[in-house]
């Protein structure tokens, strides 16, 4: 019988990683619980980035609002571990396309996988209809349009594929937020909007 699934969120050096959306893995969990007959662990597991521990699970997390600069060891981990199989869904918290996260992750994956490795993903992926329908693409959260960030909201989602399966998977639209309430409030949503999380989990595990 395979491992249960085990959220993990990658902790690295720059950076505010451990002051977002604090809520947020219990409340995907729940949902694949609700949802899914995948076995979790109820609880997130926080990995460093340096540490050979990232190896052994299949999916991680990386988030924040500010720098995101490597380390060697982070940089050679990422790089192995997306090469690898692994996948990691990064969300910038600030939800725009030219603020400090956004430029600095973006060069990181520019010295991980090279210039052109991180590319738009069309609307017509897979992911999008992996488990629950998006047939529009990503679906949009409440704060792209809130007064901060880049006004914006963002109809595509970015990826690094590595043999036509997704690595990393690289959203502006603060997913992270949107998510990050506690799972017995949503009941009072008209629509479950941890869905698309539910296929970004799926993908990973079985893409």
């Amino acid at each position: 019988m395979p491992s249960p699934f085990t959220f993990v969120r990658l902790s690295y050096r720059s950076g505010d990683w451990d002051a977002v959306d604090e809520r947020m893995p219990a409340n995907l969990l729940h949902s694949l619980i609700e949802y899914t007959t995948v076995r979790v662990n109820t609880k997130e597991k926080v990995v460093a980035l340096e540490s050979p521990e990232l190896f052994n699970y299949p999916f991680c997390y990386l988030s924040g609002h500010r720098l995101v600069q490597f380390s060697a060891q982070e940089k050679k981990n990422f790089t192995q571990y997306v090469r690898n199989g692994g996948f990691v869904f990064v969300d910038d918290c600030n939800h725009d396309i030219d603020g400090l996260f956004a430029r600095s992750f973006e060069e990181q994956m520019r010295q991980c996988f090279g210039p052109k490795a991180l590319k738009k993903l069309p609307n017509s992926h897979a992911i999008y209809t992996q488990f629950f329908k998006f047939k529009d693409g990503p679906p949009a959260t409440g704060f792209e349009l809130n007064g901060w960030g880049d006004d914006l909201v963002h109809d595509y989602l970015k990826a690094v594929e590595i043999n036509g399966r997704i690595g990393v998977l690289y959203s502006n639209k603060d997913y992270g937020c949107e998510w990050d309430y506690d799972f017995r409030n949503k009941r009072f949503l008209a629509e479950d909007n941890t869905k698309f999380g539910v296929n970004i989990l799926l993908y990973a595990l079985t893409a």
